[in-house]
C-alpha cells in the first residue's frame, strides 16, 4: 500500500512505534488538494513561512507577508504569491530555480490557533506572464507591494498543524501614512519595499559590526 510521506519518516515510525498514529493521521488529515475550508483559511492569511532547498539539498526557511489574500488560491490545486522587493539576495527564488519542491506553513496565531501545511512544486513567472494567464489578479495600490516576480505552486500535499503548542498572540493595530507606505520601524508601521536601513531593522544582530571588525587593517 502506498503511504504518504518519505521513506525516512516511515523508518522513524517503525523505530519509534508510531505507525498506527501516523496511518490515522495520513487517512484523516492528509489531502492532495485544498478543500473549501483550507481555501478560506489561506485567503485570510497575512503571512506564511516558506521552506526551499537548492539542488544539493541545502535548505533555507524564510518569511513572507502581505495583505490578506496575497497568497492567492487560483484553484484547489494551485496557489500563487507575489515576490515583493527585498534584500536582493533572491535565496528562495534561486533555490526554486534549482529545485522546485517547496513547503509552505501558515499559522493563525490570533484567531483559531491552527496551522496549515502545503507542500508542492513551484515555478517562477513574471508579473506580465501571470496577468496574461490570470487576468483577474488585482493591482496592488501600494508601490512597495508591486510584485517583481510571482511564485506559482502546484499543490501536492496539504495537512493540518495542530493547535496544542501554538501560542495565542494578540494583534496590534498598525498605522500607515497617507500615501499608503509605512512609517518608522520603531513605531510599528509597515514599510513595504523600503531601503531605509533603520526601517528595515538596522544592524539588529550586529552582523555588520562583526564584519567590519574582521576587515584586514592596512
Amino acid at each position: 500500500m502506498d503511504r504518504p510521506g518519505s521513506h525516512g519518516e516511515h523508518r522513524m515510525q517503525r523505530e519509534l512505534g508510531t505507525l498506527g498514529r501516523a496511518d490515522r493521521f495520513y487517512d484523516e488529515q492528509v489531502l492532495d488538494r485544498l478543500n473549501p475550508q483550507m481555501q478560506e483559511f489561506v485567503a485570510r492569511q497575512e503571512m506564511f513561512f516558506l521552506a526551499t532547498a537548492d539542488s544539493h539539498g541545502e535548505c533555507d526557511n524564510t518569511f513572507r507577508a502581505g495583505p490578506p489574500g496575497f497568497l492567492r488560491v487560483l484553484d484547489d490545486t494551485t496557489l500563487a504569491y507575489p515576490e515583493y522587493r527585498g534584500n536582493g539576495v533572491m535565496a528562495s527564488l534561486g533555490n526554486i530555480r534549482e529545485n522546485p519542491h517547496v513547503g509552505i506553513l501558515m499559522i493563525d496565531f490570533s484567531q483559531d490557533r491552527i496551522g496549515l501545511h502545503v507542500n508542492g512544486r513551484a515555478q517562477l513567472a513574471t508579473d506580465e506572464a501571470m496577468r496574461r494567464r490570470h487576468p483577474h489578479l488585482p493591482v496592488d495600490p501600494v508601490p512597495g507591494r508591486r510584485p517583481q516576480m510571482w511564485v506559482e505552486v502546484e499543490v501536492e500535499e496539504t495537512y493540518i498543524h495542530c493547535s496544542k503548542h501554538i501560542p495565542r498572540l494578540v494583534r496590534a493595530p498598525l498605522r500607515q501614512n497617507a500615501d499608503g507606505d509605512g512609517g518608522t520601524a520603531a513605531g510599528g508601521e509597515q514599510a513595504w519595499g523600503t531601503d531605509d536601513v533603520k526601517r528595515k531593522g538596522g544592524d539588529y544582530f550586529g552582523a555588520a559590526a562583526d564584519a567590519r571588525t574582521r576587515l584586514p587593517s592596512h
